[in-house]
C-alpha cells in the first residue's frame, strides 16, 4: 500500500534521516556489540550526531531533528533485542536535545557543539538513571558509602563523591565535541560536492530487513494490562513487604512470563547479568559490613543486594514483556487510524527504504579509516533516496461526492463513469447498488462488485421477520458480505479508483460500509467517488471529516455534463 502521497516534504526528509540513523544502529550496532567493544553506545551516538549535523547542511527545515529521532527510536521496536525501551528513550532524547540546542544557538558551530555535547552526555545521565530505576536508591547509598570509605583509606581532605561523575561527564563532552567536528566537516564536504555526488556503491549488501510480527504468538490486550499491573505490584512488594513474599512472588511471575514470552528471558540468560547479580550482592554486603559494623549488617547487606537484583529482574523482564505485547497488530492499527497520520506513514516509508540504506553502509573498517567519507556516502545516498521518493509522491488524489434527490440518475451516472474508467489504464474497484424492478414496481437493490461485475441481493421489500430491517427494506446478509469483500479487494495498490454508492443512514449508524469508508479515506493513492444521499450529506461529511473534496449535485438533466467534469478532473 502506497501511503506516501500525503506525507509532507519535512516528514519524508525526517523519514530518510531517521532510517539512515536506524540503519547505522542495526548494522554497526550489531557489529560493535558482538565484538564487545567498550563504549559501543557512545560510538553509535557519535554516528547519529554526525548524521544529524551533516544532513543539516543540505536540509534546513526546523523540526527535522526530533522527527528523525522519533522515527529512529520507533524503528528500534523492530530490533530482535529484548531491550528496546532504553535505546528508544536515548535516541529520542538525544534528538530533542539537538533540536533545542540548534533552536537556541542556530545551526552554527557553537550550536552544533552544544547539541553534540548534550546529546553525548545524555548517555551518562541515562545510565545513572537506569541504575537507580533497576536497583532503587540503595545503589546511590552504596556508591556514596564506597567513595566515603575510599576517602578515609586514602586520607583525602576533600569530597570525591562527585569526582568520578565529573570525570566521566568531561570525557563524554569531549567525545561529543569530536563527533560534532566530524559532522561539520562532513556537512561542508557534502555541501561543496552536492552537484557532483555519484551513486553510492554498496560494499556490504545485506538481505532486506522486513519488519513483521511473530504469527505464532497470540497477542492479547488483556495480557498487556495484566503485565503492567504485575510490574507495579511487584515493585511495591519489593519496597514494603518481607523478603519471603517478594521473593516468592517475583519468582512465580517470572516463571509465568518465561512460559509465555521466550524473548523476555534473553537478558537473564546472559552471563553478564549473573556476574553483575553476584557483584551487586557482594558489594552491598561489603558496604553494610565495613561501614555499619552492626551484628546483622552482613545478613542485611546480602538481603538488600538480593532485593536490588530482584528489582532489576522485574524491570528488565517486565519491560521486555511489555515490548512484546506492544507488537500487537491491533495496537498498531489503532495508531494508524488516529488523526496524527504523518508518523505511521513516515514509518511505513522508512521500512521500505531501510534495505537500500543498509546496503549503502560501508564496512566497519572503512568507517575507522575514513569516517568523513563513509558518512558522506551515507548522506549522499539519503539525498538520492529523497529525490526518488519526491518523484513518487506527485500523485494528487481527488475526492468526488455525487449527491442529488432520489430518482435523478445517480447510479446510471456511476455506471457510465465506471465503464469509461475501465477503458483506461487504471483498475477500478468498489461497489454500486442497482435497483431491482418488477412491473415498474421497486422490489429492492442488488450490490454489484465494480471490479468483477458479480452481484448479490442486498435490500428487498419482503415480510421476512428474521432479517434486519432498514426502513421498508430488509437487509440480506449475503449482499453485505459481497459489498465488504469488494471493498476489501479495493485496497489493492493496483486499483486507482474506488467507488462507493448510496452512503446513508446505515453508515451513519456505524454499520454497512462505515469501517471501509474510514479505511479508504486513509488511502491517498486512490481517487475516490462517493455517492451520498442528499438527506444525509451534511452528517456524512461531518462524521468522516472529509477534506479536499468536490460536491457535485445531479439533477437528472446535467448527468452528461457531470460525467465530463469528473473525467476532466481525473485526467489532469
Amino acid at each position: 500500500m502506497d501511503r506516501k502521497a500525503v506525507l509532507s516534504e519535512k516528514w519524508i526528509k525526517a523519514s530518510i534521516i531517521g532510517t539512515t540513523w536506524a540503519a547505522s544502529e542495526i548494522v554497526l550496532g550489531g557489529f560493535l556489540h558482538n565484538l564487545r567493544i567498550p563504549f559501543s553506545g557512545n560510538i553509535l551516538t557519535a554516528i547519529g550526531i554526525v548524521i544529524l549535523i551533516s544532513v543539516s547542511y543540505i536540509w534546513t527545515e526546523k523540526g527535522l531533528f526530533w522527527r528523525a529521532g522519533l522515527i529512529c527510536a520507533l524503528m528500534k521496536t523492530m530490533s530482535p533485542s529484548a531491550v528496546i525501551f532504553g535505546p528508544m528513550i536515548a535516541i529520542f532524547s538525544e534528538s530533542l536535545l539537538f533540536e533545542m540546542s540548534t533552536r537556541l544557538l542556530g545551526r552554527t558551530i557553537p550550536g552544533f557543539i552544544l547539541a553534540s555535547a548534550l546529546a553525548m552526555s545524555w548517555n551518562l545521565f541515562q545510565k545513572i538513571a537506569n541504575f537507580i530505576i533497576f536497583y532503587g536508591f540503595n545503589i546511590v547509598e552504596i556508591y556514596a558509602n564506597l567513595l566515603t570509605y575510599a576517602e578515609r583509606q586514602l586520607r583525602l581532605q576533600f569530597d570525591i563523591v562527585w569526582l568520578p561523575i565529573f570525570v566521566l561527564l568531561a570525557a563524554y563532552i569531549i567525545f561529543g565535541v569530536f563527533a560534532a567536528i566530524i559532522g561539520i566537516k562532513t556537512g561542508r564536504k557534502l555541501l561543496a560536492q552536492r552537484q557532483d555526488a555519484q551513486p553510492v556503491n554498496t560494499t556490504n549488501p545485506m538481505a532486506p530487513f522486513v519488519p513483521g510480527n511473530d504469527t505464532r504468538f497470540r497477542y492479547s490486550i488483556g495480557w498487556l494490562s495484566v503485565n503492567l499491573f504485575l510490574i507495579i505490584g511487584l515493585l511495591a512488594m519489593l519496597n514494603y513487604l518481607d523478603w519471603m513474599y517478594w521473593s516468592a512472588s517475583v519468582t512465580a511471575v517470572v516463571i509465568v512470563w518465561a512460559i509465555r514470552y521466550n524473548r523476555a528471558l534473553r537478558q537473564l540468560s546472559k552471563p553478564r547479568f549473573w556476574l553483575f547479580f553476584v557483584f551487586i550482592t557482594m558489594i552491598t554486603a561489603f558496604v553494610f559490613t565495613k561501614l555499619q559494623g552492626e551484628a546483622n549488617s552482613l545478613a542485611e547487606g546480602l538481603l538488600t543486594g538480593i532485593r536490588m537484583n530482584f528489582r532489576a529482574t522485574v524491570i528488565i523482564v517486565g519491560f521486555a514483556v511489555l515490548g512484546t505485547e506492544l507488537y500487537n497488530p491491533r495496537i498498531r492499527a489503532f495508531f494508524l487510524k488516529t488523526s496524527f497520520k504523518q508518523l505511521p506513514l513516515a514509518l511505513e516509508l522508512s521500512f521500505e527504504s531501510l534495505p537500500s540504506i543498509i546496503g549503502s553502509i560501508p564496512g566497519f573498517k572503512s568507517l575507522v579509516k575514513n569516517p568523513v567519507s563513509v558518512i558522506y556516502a551515507m548522506i549522499s545516498h539519503a539525498e538520492s533516496r529523497f529525490g526518488e521518493l519526491s518523484r513518487k509522491t506527485s500523485f494528487q488524489r481527488k475526492v468526488f461526492i455525487i449527491t442529488g434527490p432520489s430518482g435523478t440518475g445517480k447510479t446510471s451516472l456511476i455506471k457510465s463513469l465506471i465503464a469509461h474508467l475501465k477503458d483506461g489504464p487504471f483498475r477500478v474497484g468498489g461497489i454500486y447498488s442497482e435497483k431491482i424492478m418488477a412491473n415498474d414496481t421497486l422490489e429492492g437493490y442488488d450490490i454489484v462488485d465494480v471490479q468483477s461485475g458479480e452481484r448479490e441481493a442486498f435490500l428487498r421489500i419482503t415480510a421476512a421477520e428474521k432479517l434486519e430491517k432498514l426502513g421498508r427494506f430488509v437487509i440480506f446478509p449475503g449482499g453485505v458480505e459481497r459489498g465488504l469483500l469488494a471493498l476489501e479487494k479495493s485496497k489493492d495498490p493496483g486499483i486507482r479508483f474506488v467507488v462507493i454508492d448510496e452512503i446513508g443512514a446505515l453508515e451513519l449508524k456505524n454499520r454497512g460500509w462505515s469501517d471501509n469508508i474510514r479505511e479508504i479515506l486513509n488511502e491517498p493513492n486512490k481517487h475516490l467517488i462517493f455517492v451520498i444521499r442528499e438527506s444525509a450529506l451534511k452528517e456524512v461529511l461531518e462524521k468522516w471529516n472529509f477534506r479536499d473534496y468536490a460536491v457535485i449535485t445531479v439533477s437528472g438533466t446535467n448527468n452528461q455534463e457531470v460525467l465530463q467534469e469528473i473525467i476532466g478532473q481525473i485526467s489532469k
